[in-house]
């Protein structure tokens, strides 16, 4: 599996991957199919694109999911996570697993990694931890999390 920069033609499956994702989570505590803003939306995921922010991991010819990230541009060591996604059908292959060590190993600058998940995510509050990721915080809706990776 390889994760690239996101470019227009994948944007479609991107978009269908995303929004199987997220409605899937009605399975693992969420109250209704849904996800977070714009998860389906073709121009958001355009707009992220262009703005460099979305990722595509590709395996052979097959796209399996996406990721967003959000720098800080006073902080180059300092990235956030905005959502990570896969499909639905290869859930339990390891492939977010892969897109995060390779979204760390494309930032080597980057020595604190933080995202946030809803509370209620069964399986993001197992996945998270599972990498590394450091519960620093919750509230009545999210849970936050870090990761410090070393420089």
């Amino acid at each position: 599996m390889i994760l690239v920069k996101a470019e227009k033609e994948h944007i479609p499956a991107l978009v269908e991957i995303s929004k199987k994702a997220f409605d899937s989570d009605i399975t693992v505590g969420a109250s209704e199919a849904g996800g977070p803003p714009e998860y389906d939306s073709k121009e958001w995921h355009v707009k992220m694109m262009e703005e460099g922010h979305l990722f595509t991991a590709i395996d052979g010819e097959r796209i399996v999911g996406g990721i967003l990230v959000f720098g800080d541009e006073n902080n180059p060591s300092f990235l956030y996570v905005g959502r990570i996604f896969v499909d639905p059908d290869l859930f339990r292959k390891g492939y977010g697993i892969q897109i995060m060590e390779q979204i760390e190993r494309m930032n080597p600058a980057v020595t604190t990694w933080n995202l946030d998940t809803p509370i209620w995510n069964q399986r993001t509050s197992r996945f998270y931890p599972k990498i590394g990721y450091i519960e620093t915080g919750r509230d009545a809706e999210m849970v936050y999390y870090q990761k410090l990776t070393g420089k």
